[in-house]
């Protein structure tokens, strides 16, 4: 985890801890008290469920970069070999040509 991420963590844990002491004395309710703590859990899960889920696709994107990059690689190869292969024949058939050309 990323110390900025546990950085708001902490930040999320003190504002509802302060807001669940405070509040009580404001309003007297203690249902809205145990409200706004899951209120509070609820909302760091959901961060830390999003950043756990954006790091995964980041790592399967990263896979699929480099996957991609060297099956690029290896069709450039192939396409280099066939295309040698190719001009070597045809300078051969110019070749052959220009001989008989000559003869």
């Amino acid at each position: 985890m990323e110390m900025r991420n546990i950085l708001f963590s902490a930040i999320l844990v003190a504002s509802a801890f302060v807001l669940t002491t405070f509040w009580p004395v404001v309003r007297g309710d203690p249902v809205i008290v145990i409200a706004a703590m899951i209120f509070a859990g609820a909302l760091a899960a959901l961060f830390e469920s999003m950043d756990t889920r954006l790091s995964v696709l980041e790592n399967k994107l990263d896979a699929k970069e480099r996957s991609l990059r060297v099956n690029i690689q290896g069709v450039e190869e192939n396409v280099e070999r066939k295309l040698t292969a190719t001009v070597k024949r045809i300078n051969e058939a110019v070749e052959s040509l220009t001989k008989r050309e000559y003869r």
